[in-house]
This record gives structure tokens, C-alpha cells and sequence, in this order.
């Protein structure tokens, strides 16, 4: 009685796409933590300026980011596969990498 509604209760949870998840980057010390990060395509990467000072992060082609003053976040999302550098134009000693599978 139940196997039928179980056999598609379990077919439709194995044909719902994965929710997309966020990862963490703090900028503190002009360093972003941790240096390297792992994530699948369409999961977001938030970084958190944990400075006493702006930030103004980028990837070459995906996105540049405007001034994050302390205690603010950008979130952005990683739609192609890849891997990628992460800096920032006012600390271009900082970088980082995000691979996306």
C-alpha cells in the first residue's frame, strides 16, 4: 500500500536539483581566508571585509566588485566551471583561488 508512494517519493527527491550553497571568505589582515576554496557551479562565494579598511574584489571576466567598506559582504555566485583567481584592486598582494567544479 505504502511501496508505491514511497517508490515515488523517492524518485522525486532523487530528480530535485541540489540546493545551491555558500561559502564563507574572510578578508582580515589584507589576506582572504582560507586561500583556497572548492565549490560546484552555481554555489556562491560571500566574502566578509573583516578589516579595519575598503576592499574591492574581482575575478578577470566575472565580476569587480565596488568598494566594501568594514563589516560588509559581497556575495557572488560562480556559474561557470573553472578555476579562478580572486584579488583585490586596492591590495593587489591579496589572492585567493576558487575552484568550481
Amino acid at each position: 500500500m505504502f511501496r508505491p508512494l514511497l517508490a515515488a517519493l523517492a524518485l522525486l527527491l532523487a530528480a530535485a536539483p541540489a540546493l545551491a550553497a555558500d561559502t564563507v571568505v574572510s578578508q582580515k589582515n589584507r589576506v582572504f581566508r582560507p586561500l583556497e576554496v572548492t565549490i560546484n557551479r552555481g554555489d556562491a562565494v560571500i566574502f566578509t571585509n573583516e578589516d579595519n579598511f575598503l576592499h574591492q574584489i574581482y575575478v578577470n571576466g566575472l565580476f569587480d566588485s565596488e568598494e566594501k567598506a568594514p563589516g560588509e559582504d559581497l556575495k557572488e555566485v560562480f556559474t561557470q566551471s573553472g578555476t579562478f583567481q580572486v584579488r583585490c584592486h586596492i591590495h593587489p598582494t591579496m589572492k585567493m583561488t576558487v575552484r568550481v567544479r
